[in-house]
């Protein structure tokens, strides 16, 4: 699964700071621009509930097989694609394959993980996709330099190397008809899933969701800092243009290797609180960066909170949902952090192109702020605070 995601990320992460080039050169504005990403995860975050769901149905290992064989076509198309209308256009399919790519990826490493060490696990898995921030943007605009279709046909070999990993993945780590046979006495008693789980009233985890959104504040500073750090470095005649985004991701390997091992004993919920505040301050930093140190300190800085973010958050949420809604419920997760990532990539375009750069990052930071008071009121009244999955019976 590290080899997949790797590979998978790598590709992903090529393409997302350089089709805004790219749209630019086809005669998009920096609007068209931001609208890729916000396109893509706008697709993913509206479909990831249902897809998501299908995992739980389908299985987790025969989607990943599925859904990757359909991935290699996509850099096939923005190859021959010349109008930046149609691209996006495209990107919106692209992004509902993703979704369902992510939501069973998700639901296969919880499976295998044990529950125990549920947050070291995701944190190191997790670490892949870090990994491939740090070196695909590179890696992506030096293969740019050489041609459009020279990129789309390198992610093109790459999503091909992942359709074959996935072909040789174990089946689902729990048995699934095992998890059908678990006994209603063993779900939280705060689960919505009690009863058919193909009713359409429980397709979406709504409780999941909800709490979700407190990643979807976070990652809308994401998502527009993925679409415009590389232009924003350009502005202030630094390099590299992936300065940020390289050390983002260093930082987000180096804090996951030495403290990402001491969340599950350190607490889930203890470790995230922090961690729900720091992106903000990291954006805010951005927003006045004026050189290379501004920008590599708020990469740091944002980072770090980032990086820990993720797998708490997951491993909280996972310690209050039914092993069969996995899917489901990394669909909710993904829903919220898509939508987030959308709307900011999409937003901060538009800001950037009215208003310039600080301004528009100055928003991201005021809405990041948000996700901790948003968190502590939401956990309240939805129940998270005081349940937990009942332990399974040895």
């Amino acid at each position: 699964m590290c080899a997949y995601t790797l590979t998978v990320f790598t590709s992903v992460f090529q393409l997302l700071p350089t089709a805004p080039y790219h749209i630019l050169d086809l005669g998009g504005g920096t609007t068209a621009a931001g609208m890729f990403l916000g396109l893509l995860t706008f697709a993913s975050a509206l479909s990831a509930p249902f897809t998501g769901a299908l995992v739980d149905r389908v299985g987790q290992r025969r989607i990943l097989i599925s859904v990757s064989a359909i991935l290699t076509l996509f850099p096939l198309g923005y190859a021959v694609i010349h109008d930046y209308r149609v691209l996006l256009a495209v990107v919106v399919v692209h992004g509902v394959f993703w979704s369902a790519l992510l939501s069973a990826s998700g639901a296969y490493i919880t499976s295998t993980v044990p529950a125990s060490r549920r947050a070291e696990g995701i944190g190191y898995w997790g670490l892949m996709s870090a990994i491939a921030v740090g070196i695909a943007p590179a890696l992506g605009f030096f293969v740019y330099k050489h041609g459009w279709v020279t990129l789309c046909a390198e992610m093109f070999a790459l999503n091909l190397t992942m359709a074959f990993i996935a072909s040789c993945l174990p089946d689902d780590p729990p048995s699934r008809s095992a998890l059908r046979r678990a006994s209603p006495t063993h779900e939280s008693p705060l689960d919505v899933t009690r009863g058919d789980l193909t009713h359409p009233k429980n397709v979406v985890d709504w409780r999941v969701l909800r709490l979700a959104v407190t990643m979807g504040l976070v990652a809308f500073g994401y998502g527009g800092l993925t679409t415009f750090s590389a232009l924003f470095v350009d502005a202030l005649h630094v390099s590299p243009r992936s300065l940020f985004l390289t050390t983002m991701a260093g930082t987000l390997v180096v804090v996951r290797l030495g403290v990402g091992r001491r969340l599950d004993g350190f607490g889930h919920r203890r470790a995230l609180l922090p961690c729900l505040i720091t992106p903000a301050a990291g954006i805010a930093m951005m927003a006045i960066a004026h050189g290379r140190v501004g920008v590599a300190a708020s990469a740091v800085v944002f980072g770090a909170g980032f990086g820990l973010m993720y797998p708490a958050f997951t491993a909280y949420v996972f310690t209050h949902v039914d092993a069969r809604r996995r899917g489901a419920a990394y669909g909710a997760m993904l829903a919220a952090f898509d939508t987030g990532i959308g709307t900011g990539s999409t937003v901060i375009g538009w800001l950037i192109g009215r208003y310039g750069f600080r301004p528009a990052f100055g928003v991201a930071a005021g809405l990041a702020a948000l996700a901790l008071p948003y968190f502590l009121v939401a956990e309240k009244r939805l129940g998270f605070r005081h349940s937990r999955m009942a332990p399974r019976p040895h």
